[in-house]
């Protein structure tokens, strides 16, 4: 009897279902990856942004270091991203000078209710930037976790630290907002 273990149709087999298992084509994986590192970008654009009307309202006060800590690690996760968008040949989001001006406005606004709306404002939108990276772990693992690797670490390296300004959101009064 013939053994499947030493067959080329079983090595034929066991690469089929290998490549059955990673279900996306060229195409929509580069697609993904495209929206991936676009979306990030404008989401850590907008979130510099933030932070920047933030500062420039509550600088000079108690919550000024604070917001200053978090917006240098959003300025990191930014200059992340600007870095992925040429490496990975992507287009940016034609988005961006809306995002300017948006974000700072958000920001400066929010902080104009002071630390409580600065803060509800950081936690709110921390919050959704987890699920969202969360979403797009997921998505990349669903694919092939080994061929996204480096993108993998990135944005969990980064969703953690989003989830550290949520928590520092939520410890500094933004349930508090009126």
């Amino acid at each position: 009897m013939h053994s499947l273990s030493n067959s080329n149709i079983c090595r034929k087999c066991l690469s089929s279902i290998r490549s059955f298992q990673r279900h996306l084509s060229t195409e929509e994986r580069r697609e993904m990856i495209d929206r991936i590192i676009r979306v990030d970008h404008a989401g850590e654009l907008g979130a510099d942004r933030i932070y920047a009307g933030q500062m420039s309202v509550l600088r000079n006060t108690s919550s000024g270091p604070i917001i200053q800590k978090m917006w240098d690690q959003e300025k990191e996760h930014l200059a992340t991203f600007e870095k992925l968008i040429p490496e990975n040949r992507v287009r940016p989001t034609v988005l961006v000078p809306l995002w300017n001006i948006a974000g700072f406005a958000l920001g400066a606004g929010t902080a104009l209710l002071g630390k409580e709306g600065a803060m509800a404002c950081t936690a709110a939108v921390e919050d959704a930037i987890v699920e969202h990276y969360n979403d797009q772990i997921r998505e990349l693992m669903e694919d092939d976790p080994e061929r996204h690797s480096k993108l993998l670490e990135i944005i969990k390296k980064i969703r953690d630290e989003e989830l550290e300004h949520h928590e520092t959101g939520l410890e500094h009064d933004a349930e508090k907002v009126q």
